[in-house]
């Protein structure tokens, strides 16, 4: 039996033009020549999106493998060596899906000693227990595979991507700074227009309009004060406030007038804005009714992605006590969470992380720090019959892509909660003798 499984997942390599890159191409590299030099007899499976296939617009079907090939001969002359002692497994993910849709893959694969499973989710045994592994997309509504095997059952994100991602790869050059490549870090995507806000404002708007407007966003919060001042004052019901304004602003001579022609400025917009956005909330307001009317929007279905999948590891644990350890991918965020019953594992990403900072001051636009978190988990049995989840990180410097501007404007965010480096879950009921050999039949 097996000693150890390794995990990794949502390498998402290749794609069009500057999406081909791949920042932690040494990490990898290195990661499997440890593997490659191991003694323990171990296998690594790579639980979906190991490659950007949906980002590639220019070529179809098994032509996409061989510019993979060819983009990235060090890394397949890795897996051919790595494969060749250990076992390395793929399952398919959405971004990678072709590799469930053609036969084909699974020869082509094998060539460099990668082993292809073309199913949604795969179990493996580690002592007593099993281990259910899958990449997650069959449980977001968007990339949701609706027919698994059908090269044409693509989910609405397959279209996002040929539309948006593969378009920002191709065009992320063009910029002043080339960003537009890191779309596929922005998660969830419903930040995606806040990210481009911000690189627009940060990155691509001219400088002088930045910083024109930038006093202006700066002293919003202020200007909004200085309007109620200003409101009560002119109504006549509280003229204290504006007098003390104008005693403050005094005391500064022209610095103080300058202000002072900030703050009215500001009044005009703020204005402005609120005679605008009057009726755009009415607006807004009658279609999220419409919306929920045709069942469209339901607040009621809204939950975080965890919860799904924290949702589907309880249920899996009620109906099979022989699974310790769920393991998904897909959602780029590499947790790992004790539940009742056993052990719930995010795989991560390899891509460049982003983490939004609201600014300290104003209305500026947020800030989408960059970072890695680079990591495998291993699983394996302990002696005592447990099992045990080991979460290993991969170093890799955050890149500093941050503007002297983008980091006056908002605090050094912090990474989160630390992930434990090792947890221990042991089954509520051994697996029988019957079970443990049907699992090690239909596995291998």
């Amino acid at each position: 039996m097996t000693d150890a499984y390794y995990f990794i997942s949502d390498l998402h390599i290749g794609g069009d033009e500057q999406l081909g890159k791949v920042d932690f191409l040494d990490e990898l590299l290195t990661f499997l020549r440890t593997l490659e030099a191991t003694d323990e007899d171990a296998e690594l499976i790579i639980n979906g999106d190991a490659f950007g296939l949906w980002e590639f617009t220019g070529v179809d079907g098994l032509d996409k493998f061989d510019a993979l090939v060819d983009l990235y001969p060090e890394l397949f002359d890795q897996f051919e060596a790595t494969g060749a002692r250990t076992p390395i497994t793929l399952i398919p993910g959405n971004h990678d899906y072709e590799l469930a849709a053609y036969p084909e893959y699974v020869d082509r694969l094998a060539e460099f000693n990668l082993t292809l499973r073309q199913e949604v989710s795969i179990t493996r045994r580690v002592g007593d227990a099993v281990v259910y592994v899958e990449h997650g997309m069959q449980r977001d509504p968007n990339n949701r595979i609706p027919d698994f095997g059908n090269p044409y059952a693509n989910p609405p994100g397959y279209f996002v991507n040929r539309q948006v991602t593969s378009r920002a790869g191709r065009l992320s050059e063009r910029g002043k700074f080339n960003w537009l490549k890191d779309v596929q870090a922005v998660t969830p995507m419903t930040q995606i227009p806040a990210w481009m806000l911000s690189n627009y404002f940060y990155r691509e708007m001219s400088p002088w309009l930045r910083y024109v407007s930038a006093p202006f966003l700066l002293l919003f919060n202020v200007g909004f004060l200085y309007v109620l001042a200003f409101a009560l004052d002119a109504a006549g019901l509280w003229s204290l406030p504006m007098d003390l304004i104008e005693r403050f602003l005094g005391l500064f001579g022209p610095v103080g007038t300058l202000v002072d022609l900030l703050l009215t400025a500001n009044l005009a917009v703020t204005l402005l804005l609120l005679l605008v956005a009057i009726p755009l909330f009415v607006l807004a307001r009658d279609v999220r009714k419409t919306l929920r009317r045709f069942g469209i929007d339901r607040p009621e279905e809204r939950e975080s992605s965890a919860d799904t999948y924290l949702t589907a590891a309880r249920e899996l644990f009620a109906s099979d006590p022989t699974v310790a350890v769920f393991v998904y991918g897909h959602t780029h965020r590499p947790a790992v969470t004790e539940i009742e019953g056993g052990v719930v594992v995010n795989t991560g990403t390899w891509l460049k992380r982003l983490r939004r900072v609201e600014s300290a001051f104003g209305v500026l636009p947020p800030v989408f720090y960059s970072w890695y978190q680079l990591n495998y988990v291993r699983v394996s049995a302990t002696d005592d019959g447990g099992v045990a989840v080991d979460y290993e990180l991969v170093e890799k410097p955050a890149p500093n892509e941050e503007t002297w501007f983008q980091r006056l404007v908002t605090s050094t965010p912090k990474r989160g909660t630390a992930i434990p480096s090792r947890t221990v879950v042991r089954p509520t009921t051994e697996a029988s003798e019957s079970v443990a050999a049907e699992t090690d039949a239909s596995d291998r």
